[in-house]
């Protein structure tokens, strides 16, 4: 009898194929040698099935036949591959044994155990699990398989995520479309990720800009030249900050404060898939899908790259030895240049910064493969070049600084000045003169530059003050989510968290998993909730919708990235331990009943928003409405009734915030909003009510007097 290895695709049963037999033999939907048979799967050959298998009465979306929580879940065959999941069903009753070498990690080990599940194959099962598709990497792997059992509990923490997303998917885009008469999708992660979008979109939209001036002033000192930002209160006026600015030019000045500090900056963290989205959304402006599939393409195509779906920027002690062994490699590539530079030293496993076992989970961070690839196309190369500079970056020492940091005062006013002076730039030679992307700067205060000339200074001589200017400035809002921050976003559950550490322990906290982000993105695209401008994700009219809908329903958990986040971390325990598997499910199945006792006793909302109040009495003439939210404007609650009056949403091609449009029904006007024509020019103007008995509004623009 032969062995049955069961690969998640083609590609991947090629490569092991490659591997493994000596003279392999293709057949009609696998390969076969002397002891294996190979075949593959297509992805998800299973998927659970609809409500409408349990119960006829299912067809209907009606509130009162929810929730919907089978005893035992059914499995339902794709009808296109059914071919192959029956192929695979005949080739293990020739089989004494069944490899699972779907991809390793939790969707891999679903798409295997639902085979053997639906197929009811009881042959002893071995588990292949690699982190690369090279033909030496699979040869080890094979060599060194374990049996399957002892990955049973990451199978019931896949199972337990994938029952758990029907559970709340179904229950709760079934309740909101069945109460308000509209298609809605809900579902556990995607709803949170859309909240999270929402709430900035809305946090940008009523923000309100104030504008302040700095003051730049530029010194010298014999052959040095240095330039200071003013300490102090902010500056709000004009005129003052102008008087400041002469006030201190062409003055001699003293330098009451000299520090230096010396800094190793060390290599950036090796890429997770995460960081590798992010950074190739900001550099090439490539979506999160378009990355994943990038790498996916290096990795099962070309087998240049090992397994990118990984949640680790760390390696094992094991891979220390690999990493110099591709090195060598890339000494005799086109990278020679960069790599001949290297020290090969520097990598070993008392480096922290590298080599963190107990941060390693399933994979370790994404490393090139000592397979030089060709005949990549040239997304594939901007993908592999990121890549293997991070990689090489660790075979370089900290880049090494002078930190100085000066306060300078001249006429009374004191300035500070920070200035990295570049000792060894290290590991950033790999990226040439090109700023590094996790490099921050920030203007203001904590602003520093950097000069590659040594940096000589005497608080003993006077600074002269040669020139001084007022620049205006503007605060700034929340930044718009792009593809890149939103999956960064997601694997801390939305936390903005700088320090390294503590983004690393929300890591099991996370909405979703490295292998699913990109495809919770664009699903939020394809059901019509979300849209990219530019790199910009913004919510649309039926995605903020939604999310009021659930909120206002008594269900704002639905929308909490937190909480998603707790329960993600509950499924990487059962993978660890299956102990709580059975609070999970309890937990998800009160949340079901839940949604659809709030939905069922909230408002339809025909109108939108419809608090009794609204936002503010109606302004029309002898009406006693209240303005409320529709879809597309506020309008008055008095509409049956014949009141005309409506404020839209949009209004010269901006979208106002509630808070604009609050001020234009109570004031008559709004502040001064930023525009753009038609021609993508910026202009300032304020809407003022027109007409109070309709609604309709105009622009008012500054005059030369007020721009003063």
């Amino acid at each position: 009898m032969k062995s049955l290895v069961i690969a998640e695709k083609p590609s991947a049963a090629q490569s092991i194929a490659s591997a493994l037999l000596s003279k392999p033999m293709k057949r009609d939907g696998y390969i076969e040698g002397d002891q294996l048979f190979i075949t593959w799967a297509f992805g998800h050959l299973l998927s659970l099935a609809e409500p409408e298998a349990y119960d006829e009465k299912y067809k209907k979306w009606r509130l009162d036949s929810l929730p919907i929580i089978p005893d035992r879940f059914k499995l339902v065959p794709n009808p296109k591959t059914r071919k192959q999941l029956m192929l695979i069903k005949e080739l293990a009753s020739n089989s004494d044994v069944i490899i699972n070498a779907c991809d390793s990690g939790r969707e891999g080990e679903l798409i295997f155990g639902y085979i053997m599940q639906y197929l009811k194959l009881n042959k002893p099962v071995q588990r292949l699990w690699t982190s690369s598709l090279t033909p030496d990497a699979i040869r080890t792997a094979f060599r060194e398989m374990k049996p399957g059992a002892e990955y049973q509990n990451l199978l019931k923490a896949a199972i337990a995520r994938n029952e758990s997303d029907w559970i709340v998917g179904i229950n709760g885009t079934r309740a909101f479309s069945a109460k308000h008469k509209e298609l809605f999708s809900v579902g556990r992660v995607q709803t949170p990720v859309l909240a999270m979008l929402v709430d900035r979109q809305k946090e940008i939209e009523e923000f309100t800009p104030i504008t302040y001036y700095e003051i730049v002033a530029h010194f010298k000192q014999q052959e040095t030249q240095y330039k200071g930002i003013r300490l102090g209160e902010r500056i709000l006026d004009s005129q003052k900050a102008k008087e400041i600015a002469e006030k201190v030019k062409n003055q001699n000045g003293l330098i009451i404060s000299y520090e230096i500090k010396e800094k190793k900056e060390y290599a950036p963290k090796l890429y997770d898939l995460t960081l590798l989205q992010k950074e190739a959304n900001i550099r090439f402006g490539f979506s999160a899908q378009k990355s994943l599939n990038l790498a996916q393409a290096l990795y099962e195509d070309h087998k240049a790259i090992t397994y990118p779906r990984t949640n680790s920027n760390y390696v094992n002690d094991a891979e220390i030895s690999y990493m110099q062994q591709v090195f060598r490699i890339l000494l005799q590539s086109e990278y020679q240049n960069l790599a001949e530079n290297g020290e090969p030293a520097l990598v070993h496993p008392k480096n922290k910064n590298l080599c963190r076992p107990e941060k390693v989970e399933d994979h370790h961070a994404i490393l090139p493969t000592e397979k030089l690839p060709n005949r990549l196309s040239k997304d594939e190369e901007k993908i592999y070049d990121l890549i293997v500079k991070r990689f090489l970056t660790h075979f370089y020492p900290p880049a090494e600084y002078k930190v100085h940091t000066i306060i300078t005062e001249v006429a009374g006013e004191r300035f500070r000045t920070g200035v990295k002076e570049v000792v060894n730039p290290g590991w950033k030679i790999i990226y040439g003169e090109k700023k590094h992307e996790n490099e921050q700067h920030q203007d203001g205060e904590d602003q520093e530059y950097e000069v590659n000339e040594p940096f000589i200074l005497s608080t003993e001589k006077e600074a002269y003050c040669y020139q001084a200017n007022s620049i205006e400035k503007e605060t700034s809002p929340p930044k718009w989510f792009t593809e890149g921050s939103l999956v960064a976003a997601m694997q801390t559950a939305g936390k903005e968290i700088e320090d390294e550490e503590l983004k690393e322990a929300m890591k099991d906290r996370g909405l979703g998993t490295p292998a699913t982000r990109a495809g919770i993105i664009e699903r939020l695209k394809k059901v019509g909730y979300i849209y990219a401008q530019g790199k910009k994700l913004m919510a649309t009219e039926k995605g903020k919708r939604l999310i009021e809908l659930v909120r206002t329903a008594g269900v704002g958990l639905l929308t909490s990235a937190e909480m998603t986040g707790e329960w993600e971390k509950r499924l990487n325990d059962i993978a660890r331990n299956s102990s709580e598997i059975d609070l999970f499910y309890s937990n998800i199945r009160k949340f079901a009943y839940l949604i659809v006792e709030k939905v069922e006793k909230q408002m339809a909302m025909e109108y939108g928003r419809t608090s009794q109040n609204g936002i503010a009495p109606c302004p029309a003439p002898q009406c006693d409405g209240n303005i409320i939210e529709g879809k597309k404007g506020y309008g008055c609650s008095n509409w049956q009734k014949g009141c005309k009056f409506v404020i839209w949403k949009t209004q010269y091609g901006k979208r106002l915030s509630e808070k604009s449009i609050t001020e234009l029904i109570t004031k008559g006007r709004t502040r001064y909003l930023k525009f753009k024509s038609k021609n993508d020019k910026a202009y300032e103007a304020r809407l003022i009510l027109k007409e109070p008995a309709t609604g309709e509004t105009a622009l008012e623009f500054k005059t030369k007097k007020q721009n003063a």
